[in-house]
């Protein structure tokens, strides 16, 4: 936020309540979950200590492979349901569509595509087929479950794969862009930018930098 001189540094973690199976929700251990999941609905500015621990856990997640990652997504999971240290962002929830089981069933088939195609071209006619709706049932269904527009959301998934490969510095941001499903390199350029208010390579100076910092501390 160049106007106002702060620094800003994002990281999305995008999961769906049930990414672990159902069962993992029915355990007895888990019962703090969907108590959690159900706070989550008003949205959670998380204060104190917790804020602290889950700003490190969620650098973690970005850097961990395989199960590694499952595990932090466990342990972020912990922390946000044993906090109470929290304010909601709404007051209510009478702000949020309230789902049915059929508008989640449609909803994780569509992240779950996203997911798993987001390298791809995904044009609303497939992924509204995808969601069993026509495209203009499809832009308004999507937007009453989660708030904004599927390429939005879209958006967000290839710019945090974009962040974890810049942080791995394994390629080149000429070559990651093609793996984050940009199809040119300007295209790639304005979305991390309208993202993460910063360019790809300010975005790993500042990951370095901080890297540095917080191993002579």
């Amino acid at each position: 936020m160049p106007e106002s001189g702060l620094n800003v540094e994002v990281i999305v973690i995008h999961f769906l309540p049930d990414c672990l199976g159902r069962y993992l929700l029915n355990l007895p251990e888990a019962f703090m979950l969907p108590k959690l999941f159900e706070k989550a609905k008003s949205g959670m500015v998380i204060k104190g200590e917790a804020r602290t621990e889950l700003a490190k856990l969620m650098r973690q997640a970005a850097e961990a492979t395989n199960l590694d990652r499952i595990i932090i997504l466990l342990s972020i999971l912990k922390v946000l349901a044993e906090n109470e240290d929290f304010e909601p962002i709404t007051l209510s929830h009478s702000d949020f569509h309230q789902s049915n089981e059929s508008d989640t069933i449609r909803l994780n088939k569509v992240c779950s595509y996203t997911l798993a195609n987001y390298k791809q071209e995904i044009s609303l006619e497939k992924i509204a087929a995808i969601g069993n709706l026509s495209v203009t049932s499809f832009c308004r269904y999507f937007k009453l479950m989660t708030k904004k527009t599927y390429f939005d959301f879209l958006t967000e998934i290839r710019i945090s794969h974009a962040c974890r490969f810049l942080i791995e510095d394994k390629l080149p941001t000429e070559v990651l862009c093609f793996e984050c499903g940009y199809n040119n390199i300007s295209n790639f350029y304005r979305h991390f930018k309208r993202v993460t208010g910063m360019t790809p390579l300010e975005y790993k100076r500042r990951y370095i930098k901080g890297q540095k910092q917080a191993i002579s501390a």
